[in-house]
């Protein structure tokens, strides 16, 4: 069992009872679980034509952080003592009949919800303004309309075939999120989680402080070594076992390899044909449509800003293809 300690006190893994438990500590967490330009609903209300299933999700999570791809995601809390397959992926699925069959439901809900939320529902207009969407009533429109279906799965215990499940048997994106609790002898509270999409860093437009907006990630730059990338990377014309966050998949046209020292640069990529689970690690496979494609060498500058990729980073084809170094890539 793992344990937080200090000099004062120390914090044992306090179990939830109950899915409620989960949605209180979602409310307590939110800002940092789901960070800037997002928005947590807490609604629980019926979706769906109530003349089949309908259902009630736990909540909705509203991501304006990209300026031209605004995204709605169904949230769940979940128990990891739920079977993955018979009660959490038929779940997530009943979500999604719901939402395609009554979806002007659920933009009636999620208008209540801002109605009476006022900080949320200026949030929303201000987005809607700044980003050509007229209003909030067009924003909810393109959200539910226009937008891919995408869940958001919080957890208190990560199985290991939850996410390969999720993946196989649902067609459309879904996050998973674990956020574990621990208490002290005073009863203090710990929470721990990774925030949502925090691994991805996002490049900056060249000679500004502005980052390059999530909807204009297409490409991933995965590190390489010598032996793999000759027998995978260009061998199969494949990579595999990467950690991607399901949200970003649809947007990943490209794959780059960086070739870690000696060569230390990035001199092929390859066009994606598809991106699917990986066996049972939680990770996934990229396939290429064709052969790895060469490019003039970019080479890690020595001491520069830019550090040798040690894990995926994501950036844009153009940015790639313009490189000079790998100083541009980022």
């Amino acid at each position: 069992m793992i344990m937080l300690w200090n000099k004062n006190t120390s914090y044992h893994i306090k179990q939830y009872a109950r899915e409620s438990e989960i949605e209180e500590a979602i409310q307590e967490v939110k800002c940092e679980l789901f960070g800037d330009g997002r928005i947590y609903l807490d609604i629980k209300k019926r979706i769906g034509d109530k003349n089949k299933k309908e259902n009630i999700p736990d909540g909705y999570l509203v991501d304006l952080t990209s300026t031209k791809n605004p995204r709605l995601f169904i949230v769940e809390a979940e128990l990891a003592k739920h079977h993955p397959l018979k009660h959490i992926a038929v779940q997530i699925l009943e979500f999604n009949l719901a939402f395609e069959a009554a979806p002007q439901k659920v933009k009636s809900v999620l208008r209540q919800a801002l109605d009476s939320n006022n900080d949320a529902k200026r949030k929303c207009q201000d987005y809607a303004i700044a980003n050509g969407f007229e209003n909030a009533d067009y924003l909810l429109e393109n959200l539910i309309y226009h937008s891919p279906f995408g869940a958001l799965v919080i957890i208190d215990k990560m199985e290991d075939d939850l996410g390969r499940i999720l993946a196989e048997k649902l067609n459309f994106s879904v996050d998973i999120i674990t956020l574990k609790k621990y208490q002290d002898s005073k009863s203090n509270i710990l929470y721990e989680f990774e925030p949502f999409l925090s691994e991805v860093e996002l490049p900056k437009i060249k000679n500004t402080n502005t980052y390059i907006s999530p909807s204009d990630i297409d490409t991933i730059v995965v590190p390489a070594q010598e032996e793999g990338f000759k027998d995978v990377f260009l061998g199969e014309n494949r990579w595999y076992a990467i950690r991607i966050n399901s949200a970003i998949i649809p947007s990943i046209k490209y794959i780059a390899a960086y070739e870690t020292s000696p060569k230390s640069h990035i001199a092929y990529y390859g066009e994606v044909d598809s991106i699917s689970p990986w066996k049972d690690t939680g990770k996934y496979v990229v396939n290429f449509q064709r052969e790895a494609q060469k490019l003039k060498p970019i080479k890690l500058v020595k001491k520069g800003k830019i550090k040798a990729p040690q894990s995926p980073r994501y950036t844009t084809f153009e940015k790639l293809v313009n490189a000079k170094s790998i100083e541009d890539v980022f």
